[in-house]
């Protein structure tokens, strides 16, 4: 399925990288203002490397990017991908309305054989 001009595969890597709690803070983090992977791992009782692992997934999910600034790596928020990923929830969303629309609309039709 594609939605909003994301594959499948885009679509699976942003919500695989969205179900881990640690990924969605460090969007979060990310979302408020750049930081450093040693900043983010600051916030963390993980390793460095772990931190960093979070960041390459969410890297690969175009959820964040990725900057070299002399010997640190500044990590920034990609609100565009966001923006993509709440696009699609809203497409789900709009065919679970139609869905109960349409029950309430057969709920509501007179039974067959009744007089109502």
């Amino acid at each position: 399925m594609v939605v909003h001009e994301l594959s499948d595969i885009a679509v699976d890597r942003i919500f695989q990288a969205l179900a881990d709690t640690t990924r969605r803070d460090i969007v979060a983090h990310t979302l408020r203002r750049e930081q450093s992977v040693s900043d983010l791992a600051g916030h963390y009782d993980m390793s460095f490397a772990a931190v960093q692992k979070h960041v390459a997934v969410l890297e690969r999910a175009m959820l964040v990017t990725k900057e070299r600034r002399g010997r640190e790596q500044i990590v920034h928020g990609n609100t565009e991908a966001l923006r993509r990923a709440a696009q699609l929830l809203d497409a789900y969303e709009k065919i679970w309305h139609d869905r109960a629309s349409r029950i309430g609309e057969i709920l509501s039709e007179p039974e067959k054989g009744s007089d109502k």
